[in-house]
């Protein structure tokens, strides 16, 4: 496919990728003297729970939000979208007791109709759902399963670090939809390109699809495609700027969930090691659910590129001055989440273009 190309090509991504790392810096070092970013003034709650097991933390960051939530889903269908970019390795995936309390709470304010849904990255979505016990939750629960590889897609287009051209990404068309509400029960872990991955990432990197039959390693089909590694961006400029790119267009939870009951420290976020940690995050603030994990964790705020560009695009709110904590206290805990070996090459995210 050919391009017109009607600015100089190096002009456009120095234009392009310093305009989102330019988000998180103060004001007297922002490139191109760029207008002020447009953070929020509205207040945001977020639920943490830290005093049960898992399903009973995941619950308790729920009911604040109680009647909010009720509310908002009326008649809509409840997509729960798991972390599940390992079908075989538990510690980066959801986990089904999560999933409990997300159900537990939703029959709670009398909403049923809702379903699992997943595009799986490294194999056959339902494998990994029979591998993590999802089919009993769901059974409990009556809930539905979907495997959005077979659901339908749309075209959406990403950057590339290597060109910066558009290129076509199918996505789930159900992630998208606005007649679905869209809960991300995700996992907190670092990571190795995004420092870490929380409720955002989640859904975004959810929703890139798969053909039948592809899997990572050995035993996949001939040919058969995943769209996923496109979503990425090709190095750590791409991958945090199409994820603010993505979640600008509408591609975010509507309800964000964080277990961190064991979280994921190091080389996240499949090769990483446990940290026992014993706390949940809710918010229907996804941005201020992140920015709390983040805090939890002990990473710095400033390292996380794709959160401070949608901080500064307005889309959340991730000031802690201005975030309510409904529950525990951040400071009661707080663990330090060892980072990824690659942390220093991540952090080029914050450079402009040479």
């Amino acid at each position: 496919m050919e391009f017109c190309h009607k600015i100089p090509r190096r002009r456009f991504i120095q234009t392009a990728l310093a305009a989102g790392a330019a988000l998180s810096l103060p004001r007297s070092v922002w490139p191109y003297e760029m207008e002020s970013p447009r953070f929020l003034d509205e207040r945001r709650r977020v639920g943490l729970a830290a005093q049960g097991d898992r399903a009973a933390n995941v619950f308790n960051a729920l009911k604040p939000f109680a009647e909010e939530i009720k509310v908002k889903i009326g008649d809509k269908l409840v997509l729960v979208k798991p972390n599940n970019v390992s079908i075989e390795n538990q510690l980066a995936a959801t986990h089904a007791d999560c999933l409990t309390g997300v159900f537990e709470f939703l029959q709670s304010i009398g909403k049923t109709n809702y379903a699992i849904a997943e595009s799986a990255a490294s194999g056959p979505t339902m494998e990994g759902f029979s591998n993590y016990g999802y089919l009993p939750v769901a059974g409990k629960y009556k809930a539905k399963m979907m495997d959005l590889d077979k659901e339908g897609y749309q075209i959406v287009y990403v950057v590339n670090d290597g060109d910066f051209y558009p290129h076509p990404v199918r996505m789930s068309k159900w992630l998208f939809n606005p007649d679905v509400y869209v809960i991300s029960a995700a996992v907190m872990k670092t990571h190795d390109r995004v420092v870490t991955t929380l409720s955002l990432k989640n859904i975004v990197f959810g929703a890139p699809i798969k053909d039948d039959g592809f899997r990572w390693g050995p035993g996949g089909k001939s040919g058969a495609k995943n769209d996923k590694p496109i979503a990425h961006g090709g190095g750590f400029r791409g991958v945090n700027f199409n994820l603010f790119s993505m979640a600008s267009r509408g591609l975010k939870p509507d309800l964000a969930i964080i277990d961190g009951y064991q979280g994921m420290e190091g080389n996240g976020p499949v090769g990483g090691t446990p940290v026992d940690h014993k706390v949940a995050v809710a918010s229907t603030d996804w941005l201020a659910a992140d920015r709390v994990a983040v805090e939890l964790m002990g990473i710095d705020f400033a390292d996380v590129g794709y959160l401070n560009y949608c901080a500064g695009a307005g889309l959340g709110q991730a000031d802690l001055s201005k975030i309510d904590i409904a529950g525990a206290s951040i400071a009661d805990h707080q663990k330090k989440y060892k980072l990824s070996d690659s942390i220093q090459k991540q952090l080029v995210w914050k450079q402009p273009m040479g």
